[in-house]
């Protein structure tokens, strides 16, 4: 598997730039599967951001990123570049992918054009010191990407206190 938990590292090559056509490639297999399959996230301790947004917001905020998918379309768009860039910068795989593959590890119709694989980051509540008045957010089973993104956009306008 070419996804594995952070103590077992990743066993692509990080830091590089790879063209991918084919959807039966490894690694995108397993993306599919983290995307698809929640027992598959649960195992790997990942999880998978779909938008250029979302995925430069979470690298901002200091999320791990394993993985960078972007069609190949958009190699030349600034901000894609710069995502690729960190992306690289700090050890992940960056896939240069054709619609065809993109369209495979995307939830939706109209397929996002970048996507990112991304360590899940987990806090017990009780570590997490209550502050009077404190706003917290909640979420549970959110599906799609589009409604997260507005959700953290708005919440990010309050700074709640706390995730969950």
């Amino acid at each position: 598997m070419s996804f594995e938990r952070p103590d077992g590292h990743h066993s692509q090559r990080p830091g590089q730039v790879k063209t991918v056509t084919s959807v039966s490639n490894p690694v995108i297999k397993d993306i599919r599967a983290l995307v698809f399959q929640r027992k598959r996230r649960k195992e790997a301790v990942l999880f998978v951001a779909e938008g250029l947004k979302l995925v430069t917001d979470a690298m901002e905020a200091g999320w791990p990123i394993r993985t960078l998918v972007f069609g190949g379309e958009l190699r030349d768009h600034e901000m894609v570049a710069k995502a690729a860039a960190t992306a690289r910068a700090r050890g992940a795989l960056v896939l240069d992918v054709s619609r065809a593959v993109l369209t495979s590890i995307t939830r939706r119709d109209n397929p996002q054009m970048v996507v990112g694989v991304f360590e899940q980051q987990w806090a017990e509540p009780e570590s997490i010191a209550a502050k009077p008045d404190a706003l917290w957010i909640g979420l549970d089973q959110v599906r799609d990407p589009g409604n997260l993104g507005t959700i953290v956009r708005t919440a990010d306008a309050i700074a709640p206190a706390a995730w969950c």
